[in-house]
Parts: structure tokens; sequence; C-alpha cells
């Protein structure tokens, strides 16, 4: 391996040359006690900065391996060393001067939420920080001297000061892996007591505002109504006490602007863990939870939806059903099927953002609307079915219609942020108002497993979104299957892009990235056409298990920002890719 002192002399070598010279310069060299590697020269100072990683041996790091000899906890080790790198690395950002992004040192900024990520890898013989460095220029012209000074003077400093654990406060970095292990238990905890989540008391739940991620400031403090309490006493916290959300129907009603809505979404990203401080550290939802919710125009592909909806006027096949454009009431039938599929086994619903007429009918419609003449079976007939018999839980905020009142198993009003158990009043009310004899309907049967998607295959004819081959000088060649990703809420793959605005529980531009270099892997290995949807998300949840993230990737430079979603965002982008 080159020296560090090779570096130097190259650089000084190519001072003022043209910019592309740059590209010299990739390669990996020994500084001491870690190894820096060069893995992408940007073209220019304008274009997207240079792609750099850092490696530190465990032997020098000299953290202690129980810091990350669980998947919980390495997530949480490294989640902890990107965040005060990037605070290091931030002392330096521009520091250096030139053209364009000259000087810029960045990498993946996470947000309260602990995610695993390409950005720092704990492998089994070191410690791996990949991120960007804008390599200096004037105008195009190479200030190496500028470059120097971040590679040998601000870049140590920063590996020193984060990746060697005698540079840090050891209280410091054991708290983050007993809060791992704190957040761990409580979700096994979850498994063992039947519960779907469990919302610590004291927790601050509202947020700053609706940009915002940091908890709003004199927010109520969260306080769990005495009939749903429970006290866990956790590994290294000690005894927490704080409200379940147990197995079965729960609904959570209350008035406008009294929390309804901000308790969900606590519950939709609970399925991660966050970080100390957060406000939400300790609220810990079944990580299979999906949010669903009506989706206006979305792409449906082979899902059998005669569950929630048949014998459609137009005689169109609903055990097989397909569209580019599907309704409100056809695309959350999909959601629930889709969702099922994918293992979940918690269904998180407002009914604000949900099809009035997938979610009930009410009596008045049914009587002037006869069953025979409605092909939609409401969810309200079949919530307590996919319960009993599928194993599905929901957890539902409801705001205008008493329906569910009667098929809830428990009931929480939420008033001026505080919960309240009114399950027994309820249910009082509604023997009141008489039994209601629409909240069940027959013939439950949950589709076949083995869907398969239909997408075109990669050219196969002239309205195929990307080429895939050609002819160059009589030897055939494959193209590189680009991507492109727009913030968290869509990608591309060749000119196919793929919607995911209303993927609620994606919450980072790295986890689309990541399913971005997963769609492509699935055409570049032509497993459309040869595997089921689960069967291509177990391959691709496998592959990245044994051997890492950016092996789904098609090259260093694609890998450097990555971040894994859960297993559940990984269906909802292949069922929505349109291909």
């Amino acid at each position: 391996m080159k020296q560090s002192e090779d570096l130097r002399r190259l650089l000084e070598s190519i001072d003022r040359k043209s910019y592309p010279a740059y590209k010299s310069a990739q390669g990996a060299y020994q500084f001491g006690n870690f190894t820096l590697s060069i893995d992408h020269v940007q073209g220019d100072p304008f274009a997207a900065p240079s792609k750099v990683s850092i490696t530190v041996a465990h032997q020098k790091a000299g953290y202690p391996v129980d810091f990350f000899d669980k998947p919980w906890k390495k997530t949480a080790f490294e989640d902890y060393l990107i965040r005060q790198f990037g605070k290091e690395i931030a002392q330096y950002n521009f520091k250096a001067k030139g053209s364009g992004k000259s000087g810029l040192i960045a990498i993946s900024s996470p947000g309260p939420e602990i995610l695993s990520r390409t950005a720092c890898e704990c492998s089994k013989t070191g410690i791996t920080a990949r991120f960007e460095v804008g390599f200096p220029a004037n105008g195009r012209t190479i200030n190496s001297g500028e470059l120097i000074r971040i590679l040998f003077d601000f870049l140590p400093r920063c590996v020193r000061n984060v990746f060697f654990y005698a540079s840090r406060n050891p209280k410091e970095v054991k708290s983050v892996i007993d809060l791992a292990e704190d957040q761990q238990f409580i979700r096994e905890e979850l498994k063992r007591l039947h519960l779907t989540a469990f919302i610590a008391n004291g927790a601050v739940l509202a947020r700053e505002s609706g940009v915002s991620s940091r908890p709003m400031k004199n927010g109520v403090p969260f306080a769990s109504p005495e009939s749903q309490k429970i006290t866990l006493t956790l590994p290294h916290k000690g005894e927490l006490s704080g409200m379940t959300v147990h197995e079965g129907i729960t609904l959570i009603v209350g008035g406008g602007y009294h929390g309804k809505s901000t308790l969900l979404k606590a519950l939709e990203l609970g399925v991660y863990n966050h970080i100390a401080g957060d406000g939400r550290e300790y609220v810990i939802t079944d990580d299979t939870a999906m949010k669903l919710r009506a989706e206006d125009g979305r792409s449906i592909n082979q899902v059998d939806i005669s569950l929630f909806i048949n014998d459609l006027p137009n005689k169109k096949n609903t055990k097989n059903f397909s569209t580019p454009d599907a309704s409100g009431s056809t695309s959350q039938a999909a959601a629930v099927i889709e969702s099922w599929e994918s293992g979940s086994r918690v269904f998180l619903i407002d009914e604000d953002t949900s099809a009035t007429n997938f979610m009930l009918r009410d009596e008045l419609m049914q009587q002037i609307i006869s069953r025979d003449k409605e092909p939609i079976t409401p969810f309200i007939e079949r919530a307590r079915d996919l319960y009993e018999k599928a194993g599905i839980s929901t957890i539902m905020v409801a705001g205008s219609s008493g329906a569910y009142f009667y098929i809830a198993d428990t009931i929480i009003q939420m008033d001026c942020y505080r919960p309240v158990d009114i399950t027994a009043a309820t249910k009082e009310a509604c023997k009141r108002f008489g039994e209601d004899p629409t909240t069940h309907a027959p013939n439950f049967v949950l589709p076949e497993r083995g869907r398969r998607l239909h997408v075109e295959k990669a050219g196969s004819g002239a309205g195929n979104s990307f080429n895939r081959g050609g002819y160059r000088g009589g030897h055939e060649r494959e193209e590189r299957i680009k991507t492109k990703v727009h913030g968290k809420d869509s990608l591309q793959v060749g000119k196919e892009q793929v919607d995911l605005r209303f993927v609620e529980q994606l919450i980072h531009n790295e986890q689309t990235a990541a399913l971005a270099q997963m769609v492509r892997y699935c055409i570049s290995n032509q497993l459309f056409a040869r595997y089921s949807v689960e069967q291509i998300a177990d391959l691709l949840w496998n592959q990245i298990q044994q051997k890492g993230l950016p092996s789904i990737s098609d090259s260093s430079y694609a890998a450097m920002g990555l971040c894994l979603p859960r297993r559940q965002e990984i269906f909802a982008c292949l069922n929505r890719y349109r291909g």
C-alpha cells in the first residue's frame, strides 16, 4: 500500500495543473493509524464532491467489542460515530478555499432516528467512514496546497478525535450503547407481552413544527392512563412506566387538535429507535407496523384485492388486479394486502387520509344501496378477522364516525394531549345505541402467497424505459442502468419514476437511494421475471445481511450515501415500480 507521503508528493506535482489531473490521486494510502482511500474524484470543482473513506483497525481504534457485538448495538455505535464525525468536520467545512465546492467536507446527516448507513461501517476488522470532500481549485486549476491542508491537517485531527476510543468520553459512548440495549429490551417485551407498542411516561411526542423533528419546547409530557399502565425494568435505565397498546383493535379518538395524529405519528416512527433527547426514545412500536392510506393514482400490480373489492361493473378481475391509476379505495385495499405480504403485524390508519368508502358504510347507505350492488366490503367488516385469523392488529385514529367503537378492543381519547381510557364507557354507550349488525362480513379468505409482478423485460421492446444493450465493434455491451433520487419522495431508474410520497415511514433520502439501487439490482439480475415479490425481498434482504448494503450497489460511488430501509418499505417500492 502507498504511504501518505506518496500522496503528498503526487499532489504537489500536479499543483496548478488542469483539474482532471486529480484523478491520478485515486487509491489507498496509509496515514499512520488509519488508511485513507480516495474512491472517486469529481470531474470539476462544480460537480458532486469527491468520495473519500477512512478505515481504522479495531486494534488501533480501541473501542470495546461489546459496543458492537449485537446488530442493534452495532447500528447505534455506527450512528454515534457518524454524528460525532459530522460535528468534527463541520469545524473545517470550506476552511480550504477555492471555486465551486472546493473545501467542502461532509458526511451523512442523520435525523433523530437511528438507522444503518453506509456512511459508517463497523466490520470484523475495523471501522470505515465514508464521506465527501470538495477537491480545491482556482477556477478549474488544481490548488493542491488546500487539499493537502484538508487531508494532512484537518482530517487527521477529526479521525483522532472520533475514531479512537482514548479520545472519547467513555461514559458518553456507553450511554449510547445502553440506550440501544434498553430499546431492544422493550422490543422483545412487546412480543412477550403481546403488545403492539409502548409509550413511556414523560415522552414528548409533539414536534417543534411541521418541518422540524425537534421536540416541542414545553410540550405536554405523555402520561399513561392507569388502566393501560405498565412498569418495565430495563437493563440500564431501571424501572420505566408507560402506556401499553395491546394486540387487537385500538381506536384513538378525541376532538380536533387534541393530539390524536401526534400520537399516531409517534407510533409510526416508533418502528425506529431514536437518539437520547428526542423525546421519543422510549416510544417503541412493533417494527413491522405499516402506515396505510389512500393513494389516488398509484399503480397496482397483480394484487388480489377480492377480500375488499369484488364484482366491479366492468367485470375486471379483482383476484389479479392491476391498474396504472388506482382510486382511493382500490389503492388502500392493495396496501392492506401488500403489507400483509411484507410481514406486517400492525396496521396504522388515520381516518383523515383514508378512502371513506373503503373504511365503512353507514346504516342508511346500506339500506338504500344493497350489498349486492356495492362492490366494496369496507375495512370495518374485515378488521376483526384480520386480527383473529391473520394476527394483524389495527391502531386507528377516528374523528368523525363512531362505527368503529363496536369492534374496538381499546379506545383511547386524547384530551389536551393526555390519553384517557374510555373503553368501558364507550362500550356502554354502544349498548344503549344497539348492536351494530354491519361490523363483520363473511368469506374471509387471504390471497395465496407467491404473487409476481408483471414487469416488462429489459430490452424487450421500444417501450422499455432504458436501454440495456447495444453493439460496439461487433461486441454486445451492457449499459449501466442510471438511478436518480428526488429527496425521500421519489426515485428514478432509467426513465421510470417511482412515487414514494405516501410511503410515510420512509424518513431519509438515503433510504430512497438504497431503494433505487435495489430496483436497479433487480433489473440487472432479472429478478422480476424469475421470482415472486416476497422472494425478491428475501433475496435483497439476505444479500444485505450477508454482504452489506454496498453489495446491492453498482459502484463504490453509488454505495457512499445509502441507508437501510425496512422490509416493508422494500415491498412498497417494488409494488410501485411500473417498469
